[in-house]
């Protein structure tokens, strides 16, 4: 059996995305879907909000999400009020495009440090083909400091 990252194993996804309201992951249709003992997976729509010019998904958006969930991500594995992740660097990948119809996002911790955190966030499309792939490195800092 798999011992749970979280800090807090019951993770309430209704909960989180209630946190997201007026909130750029908001704005961008950003919804967390699922977890398990190691991942957490969040879905985005590829529609007029997420789109480029050429109709196909803005690299942005892919950056927004995999920003997002590694954010969520990070600050499930720390104990609330003590200590809070905060982003240092992002870099992405971008492998295919998609025109329409949603991405899904799954992020995996690579490093849970006392200081930093790395996540890796792969996003796929409805058929399960790589359309990003993202490294995401995080501070961990007091939450006095936020």
């Amino acid at each position: 059996m798999t011992k749970s990252i979280w800090h807090n194993p019951d993770v309430d996804v209704a909960a989180l995305n209630a946190l997201q309201a007026r909130t750029m992951a908001a704005n961008l249709g950003i919804e967390v879907t699922g977890f398990t003992d190691a991942t957490l997976t969040a879905r985005m729509p590829v529609d007029h909000r997420t789109l480029q010019p050429h109709g196909r998904l803005h690299g942005g958006a892919s950056v927004a999400l995999a920003e997002t969930l590694g954010s969520i991500a990070a600050n499930l594995t720390l104990e609330p009020g003590i200590s809070i992740a905060v982003g240092l660097e992002i870099n992405a990948n971008h492998v295919r495009p998609v025109k329409d119809g949603f991405v899904i996002a799954t992020a995996n911790a690579e490093a849970l440090g006392r200081t930093t955190q790395i996540w890796s966030i792969r996003i796929t499309d409805s058929a399960d083909r790589l359309v990003c792939i993202s490294r995401f490195t995080l501070a961990v800092i007091p939450a006095t400091q936020a």
